[in-house]
Parts: structure tokens; C-alpha cells; sequence
């Protein structure tokens, strides 16, 4: 059956009212998607130039900027609902229902999130620092949102959880300009205290990378099951300590023995007594 003219006309009528009605929101909503994209993307290009001006650690300067742009499309995105005439009260209940049960099957990741926004607030340790972390020890190469990096000594990559390390001790061995060396030396129970002590002073004066501020400890620490143990307590600036504490082991053990002095070794003295005839 053909349509009539009442027909084409109540069709016109009813696409007119829809218009009306939904086309100027759906169109505000685009341009406030767009417009807010792009104020978005300005912010975090904005705020990615000031913290780079502002001397902030270049670890945080990515994700301070990422974040400041999802914050403002989350914002947008909210808006851009309830001009449709969607209930964001409801959404967003729905949204925080579903963000419960993401969270309850990622906690581990979610923790290790959190651990890597912590770390990089608070900067325990920067990059290129020398750290014990988690019970590892190696040099940060690269702080994570998920995960730090390390290298050993022996040039091994660690990666380790963000939750591991910060919910852990974390040893710092280069945040301080100055560190100080604990060495013992043990003479014989046979030397003269004060001559070691005046040969142990000796090569520590003599060598440049002992600070002389704090003062340097050579005292008698414990005397052990076969020797007397000296204390050996010098300072250094903290790139010397690893060169230093090598030199000053070798030294030490020279010009003690040159001097006169033993470095003894553990021993035990056992005697033997002969019983006499019971008869």
C-alpha cells in the first residue's frame, strides 16, 4: 500500500521532533568530546614542559602528564553522558562495581602500581644509585610504574616487583657523599699493640682518599680465641670506597708483617698428658 501524504508528513514530523530533541545534544556532545581531547592533549603537553623546566626527575615527568590527560578525558567523557541523557550516577556505579572486581583479580598488579606511584614520589633512590633492594644489591637503571631494574655488579639484569621493593628495606650506599670502611686486623697476641696501631695510622695518613674529617678509629675491637682485633674505621668519598677498601686490605697485611707484626691464624692448642700406671 502506498504511503499517503498524512504518512510522509507524520514521518517528517517525527524525524523533525528527533531532531530537535537529540540532534543539537548529540552535536554539543561531539564538540565537547573534541574540544575536551584536545584540551586534554594541550594540558598534558603544557604540563610535560613545565616539569621538564622545573628540574623534576625525568621518571616522573611521563606519567605525571599521562595521568593529567586520562584525569581530564575522564572528566570529559562524564559530561558528554549526561548531555545524551545518560544517567551517570547509575554509570558510574556500574563503572565502580566492575573497577572492584578488576581490582580484586589484580590486586598483585595493582600493588605493584601503587608501590611504583610511591617510589616515584618519594624517591628513596634515583637512577645510577647503588642500592640493596628486596635483598638484591645493583645500580637502578630504570624506576617503573610496575617494576625497577638493576644491574649486579657482575652486569646482570634484576627486574624486581615495584611491591617487593618498596615494601621492603632499602639500602641506599649512594645517597650520602661519605662512607665509612669497617676493616679488623688481627695481630698475634705476642705484638706490641701500639707499634700496629702506629703502622695501621701510618699508611692511613699516607693515603690521599682517607678523609680526615670525621676522624679516622684505629682502637682495639675484641680479642679473639688467637689474636688481638684491631678496628679499623677510615672515611672516604663514596666513589672511593671499593678502591680503597681493596688497597688498604693488601697494605695493611705488608707493612704489619714489615713491621714485625704476625697476622695469626686460627689455631688451638691441645694438650696431651700421659696417664700414669694404675698399678
Amino acid at each position: 500500500m502506498d504511503m499517503t501524504a498524512v504518512d510522509i508528513t507524520n514521518l517528517i514530523q517525527l524525524i523533525t521532533g528527533l531532531f530537535a530533541e537529540w540532534g543539537l545534544k548529540v552535536l554539543g556532545a561531539l564538540a565537547l568530546l573534541i574540544f575536551g581531547r584536545w584540551i586534554a592533549g594541550r594540558a598534558r603537553n603544557v604540563l610535560r614542559s613545565l616539569l621538564s623546566r622545573a628540574d623534576i626527575d625525568p621518571t616522573l615527568v611521563p606519567f605525571l602528564s599521562s595521568l593529567a590527560y586520562w584525569v581530564i578525558m575522564a572528566m570529559v567523557i562524564v559530561a558528554v553522558l549526561g548531555m545524551v541523557g545518560v544517567q551517570t550516577a547509575s554509570l558510574l556505579a556500574v563503572f565502580g562495581a566492575a573497577g572492584l572486581a578488576i581490582g580484586l583479580a589484580l590486586q598483585g598488579t595493582l600493588s605493584n602500581l601503587s608501590a611504583g606511584v610511591m617510589l616515584l614520589m618519594f624517591r628513596p633512590f634515583d637512577v645510577d644509585d647503588y642500592v640493596d633492594v628486596g635483598g638484591t644489591a645493583g645500580t637502578v637503571i630504570g624506576i617503573g610504574l610496575f617494576s625497577t631494574t638493576l644491574h649486579t655488579p657482575d652486569n646482570v639484569k634484576i627486574i624486581l616487583p615495584n611491591s617487593q621493593v618498596y615494601g621492603g628495606t632499602i639500602k641506599n650506599f649512594s645517597a650520602n657523599d661519605t662512607r665509612r670502611l669497617d676493616l679488623v686486623m688481627g695481630i698475634s697476641y705476642d705484638d706490641d699493640i701500639g707499634k700496629a696501631r702506629g703502622i695501621i695510622e701510618r699508611v692511613l695518613s699516607a693515603d690521599a682518599r682517607v678523609l680526615r674529617d670525621p676522624e679516622v678509629l684505629v682502637e682495639v675491637g675484641n680479642l679473639g680465641d688467637s689474636s688481638v682485633d684491631i678496628f679499623v674505621r677510615p672515611w672516604c668519598r663514596k666513589e672511593d670506597y671499593w678502591p680503597l677498601k681493596f688497597h688498604l686490605l693488601r697494605t695493611l697485611k705488608e707493612e704489619l708483617e714489615a713491621g714485625g707484626c704476625s697476622i695469626p691464624y686460627p689455631q688451638r692448642d691441645v694438650h696431651l698428658h700421659q696417664a700414669g700406671d694404675s698399678a
